[in-house]
């Protein structure tokens, strides 16, 4: 589909070298077609650049919420939130990175509608956070630093993790739940023989190739 292709492409040129730096005719040549297509398909470049920054935090908000529901508990619903949270950063590493860093090459009025998706994703963990700790399952003496640090640490996955690495997927993701129990102060022994790993969506912006000379297939 050219979307994707286009889309793909621009994840590719935008996480290597940035928004700003990224020409409307190497965008078209990176997708393999002409400029005049590639402006019936996606608009304008910060159009592109919206569209693959809104489908990421979507992505991110959805699982979020499906981690959510899996359970009633404060500290279930942590570990399904971090472990998504790392897992949908480590499969779509390019395209996280574009929504984390691309945000300050948005127009004023482009901004808003993805700041807001970004705050609405981080509220999820907000809320869980503080009804944790209003419940006295969670221990913190700073909630906003616990939140960030625990969400700063997941997004780090993009830049370094690697399929063909020492650890597979599942077990990075309950690596960084037993940090985020340890920021909390909560017994990660709480978690025993729950199941609150799930396989991450793949988006379509994210290329098959993570940049140049690597052949790796991503998923």
């Amino acid at each position: 589909m050219d979307l994707e292709r286009v889309q793909r492409a621009g994840v590719s040129l935008f996480a290597t070298k940035g928004f700003a730096a990224t020409g409307i005719r190497e965008l078209g040549t990176a997708a393999g077609i002409n400029s005049a297509t590639l402006y019936h398909y996606v608009g304008s470049k910060e159009d592109l650049l919206v569209s693959i920054m809104r489908a990421c935090l979507q992505g991110f908000i959805e699982a979020g919420v499906a981690a959510l529901r899996a359970s009633s508990e404060p500290v279930v619903q942590l570990a399904g939130l971090v472990s998504s949270h790392v897992g949908f950063s480590a499969v779509n590493q390019l395209t996280a990175r574009v929504a984390e860093y691309e945000m300050r090459a948005l127009s004023d009025a482009a901004r808003p509608e993805l700041q807001n998706m970004r705050d609405e994703y981080e509220s999820l963990f907000a809320q869980v956070l503080e009804r944790g700790q209003r419940i006295g399952v969670f221990t913190t003496h700073d909630l906003s630093m616990a939140r960030l640090a625990i969400v700063e640490m997941g997004t780090g996955v993009a830049h370094w993790y690697r399929p063909e690495g020492r650890l597979d997927l599942p077990d990075v993701q309950r690596f960084f739940v037993d940090m985020a129990c340890k920021v909390l102060a909560v017994d990660p022994a709480a978690l025993e023989g729950i199941d609150y790993v799930h396989a991450p969506k793949l988006l379509p912006s994210e290329p098959l190739r993570a940049g140049a000379g690597d052949q790796r297939r991503w998923g």
